[in-house]
């Protein structure tokens, strides 16, 4: 089995002017918001073996959130710059090419391609994933290289606006 969490960066902050998107960060908002659902991951008892995010300041900031609390090694934070401005094609071929060993994989960056892959691996459609939200799907596989339009077992999906 093989378990895949996508996680779309907490909300960012529109504040500064003069700095380009890729290092725009998290908002306040976007911080509680990331350390909320990063807790009810915990709750949920979720063990990852990696982590992979964009190189977003926003997305990889959040990753670091959901490290903390789900005591995961940062310095093996996986940074992939395919993430970024990936389709979702991109993203299914970085899911693809991870190692077997891993079986809980969370993945961390940006609508609309994460919202987009969410749609390719389920057989529910999700109009959109907001900031700090998160897809998790279950998938009898023995490998990666397996991942593709199949109805995932159990899955969830959750979002800050639900506990507000």
């Amino acid at each position: 089995m093989k378990t895949l969490h996508i996680v779309r960066h907490g909300k960012s902050s529109w504040d500064f002017e003069d700095i380009s998107d890729i290092d725009r960060p998290l908002s306040p908002r976007g911080v509680n918001n990331a350390y909320l659902m990063a807790k009810k991951l915990s709750e949920r008892k979720v063990e990852p073996d990696l982590f992979i995010t964009s190189p977003a300041n926003r997305a990889l900031y959040t990753s670091i959130i959901f490290a903390r609390v789900l005591k995961f090694p940062y310095e093996q934070i996986r940074i992939s710059d395919s993430i970024y401005m990936g389709h979702t094609d991109d993203l299914i071929k970085i899911i693809r090419s991870q190692d077997n060993s891993i079986s809980t994989l969370l993945v961390f960056g940006h609508n609309p391609s994460f919202t987009a892959l969410a749609n390719q691996l389920m057989d529910e459609y999700l109009d959109n994933i907001p900031t700090a939200g998160i897809v998790s799907l279950n998938f009898e596989i023995d490998t990666w290289e397996k991942l593709g339009k199949k109805s995932p077992g159990k899955h969830f999906f959750d979002y800050p606006k639900r506990y507000s």
